[in-house]
């Protein structure tokens, strides 16, 4: 019995590695460019701080960006830009994208 106990045990982790070993790796950088103020940025992955203010956006990647109060994406979020869309904010001091 307790044989039994131990190979359904065994069974359950083997199950459990493969399915940890299926699962996607890590995202990838976003693919386009990144405009920040007069900084660009191509195929953006992370958190860029900005320059000059208002923080000016162009979002030419196929990822959403999001916009920070704070350096370093910290604080409020206060907007995102989906692919395609540019934008001014008074507030903005920072920008993430996957």
């Amino acid at each position: 019995m307790r044989l039994n106990r131990l190979a359904t045990l065994f069974a359950a982790v083997a199950a459990a590695g493969t399915l940890v070993l299926s699962l996607p790796g890590t995202a990838q950088a976003a693919t386009g460019t990144l405009t920040i103020g007069f900084q660009r940025i191509q195929d953006p992955s992370g958190c860029y701080n900005g320059q000059i203010s208002p923080l000016t956006v162009r979002n030419g990647t196929d990822a959403t960006a999001t916009i920070y109060d704070q350096p370093d994406c910290q604080g409020q979020a206060i907007g995102q830009l989906t692919p395609g869309q540019a934008g001014a904010f008074e507030f903005g001091a920072s920008v993430s994208i996957p």
